[in-house]
């Protein structure tokens, strides 16, 4: 009887520990340029130019692979309306994380920054030039900070941001960068092909806010080559157990 038992009580672990782990998903969405890629254009180096000018630089507010048309830089993150959402375990490690935004090379690296409001976002100034990092907050108070070269600053914003929020260098006018402040875990940029994935989001119906740089909401795409509209860039998707891949999206700012 104590080895049916036992059996028995396995069983039951085994199949909560199976329905616990698929209760998690991941997005997956792959922006392309709808059209012939429009090449990069070279910045015009007029400040401090004998370092700056070094770089080879060049806009960014639309990049494009033209190898394979792949957006980078595409910004989606839960659109939740005061809902948290459930986190999944592995997220708790960087949940008070060090976020870096570096002034280097007379532009911000990384060019979109993915913050958590329990995490510190660290300016920092690893060019041999002054930098200002200058960021246009709404629902934290904006800062503009003078950092010097070598230097660094940290800072915490304790409330999400609605839409992405503007970084500049006063100092250097073609320096942008972005900002993206949630109160969860669950935001996602593209890479240089044009991939974008969130991972190990809670399954069940949600809403996701897409922004684009060059075009802002990204509303009027192609999925499946059929052309449609994400109102004010926003998608609702089921997210069920494992990848949820939306293949491509033809998108033109």
């Amino acid at each position: 009887m104590r080895n049916a038992l036992t059996l028995m009580m396995s069983t039951v672990l085994l199949i909560s520990g199976g329905l616990s782990a698929a209760e998690w998903g991941d997005l997956k969405v792959t922006f392309v340029y709808d059209g012939t890629a429009p090449a990069a254009t070279p910045i015009n180096v007029n400040k401090d130019p004998q370092f700056c000018g070094q770089f080879g630089l060049v806009d960014e507010q639309l990049v494009v692979n033209k190898e394979n048309g792949g957006i980078a830089n595409v910004i989606a993150y839960l659109y939740t309306r005061g809902d948290k959402p459930a986190v999944h375990p592995d997220y708790a490690a960087t949940a008070n994380a060090k976020v870096e935004l570096d002034n280097t090379k007379c532009r911000f690296e990384p060019h979109v920054v993915l913050l958590q409001t329990t995490q510190t976002l660290v300016l920092k100034n690893t060019d041999a030039v002054g930098h200002n990092t200058n960021y246009s907050t709404f629902t934290n108070p904006p800062q503009n900070i003078l950092i010097p070269s070598g230097g660094q600053v940290e800072q915490t914003l304790s409330q999400p941001e609605r839409l992405p929020a503007k970084v500049a260098c006063n100092i250097h006018p073609w320096m942008t960068s972005w900002l993206v402040v949630q109160d969860n875990p669950y935001s996602g940029v593209s890479n240089k092909d044009g991939e974008l994935v969130i991972k190990n989001l809670p399954v069940g119906k949600w809403t996701f806010q897409f922004w684009q740089e060059a075009g802002g909401y990204v509303a009027n795409v192609k999925q499946n080559g059929k052309a449609t509209e994400w109102k004010r860039g926003r998608l609702e998707v089921t997210i069920k157990p494992g990848m949820n891949d939306l293949g491509k999206v033809q998108y033109k700012p």
